[in-house]
């Protein structure tokens, strides 16, 4: 039972960490020559999670009623 409550908690906090990887990533690459590399990764960096962390959530409730 721990295990697996560990398990989820990690899976889901290496899911955010990635999504906002992913977002700053993405943000650098899309507005880094209208707003500057900086601003742009801290703007993909907190809009990145946004559409992730929902996904997230119902994949973990999906997955614990199958």
């Amino acid at each position: 039972m721990h295990g697996d409550i560990l398990g989820i908690f990690l899976w889901t906090l290496l899911a955010i960490v990635l999504s906002i990887l992913g977002g700053a990533i993405a943000g650098m690459a899309l507005g880094a020559k209208n707003l500057g590399k900086s601003l742009s990764a801290m703007m993909g960096a907190m809009y990145g999670p946004l559409a992730a962390v929902p996904g997230i959530f119902i994949g973990l409730i999906v997955l614990a009623f199958t």
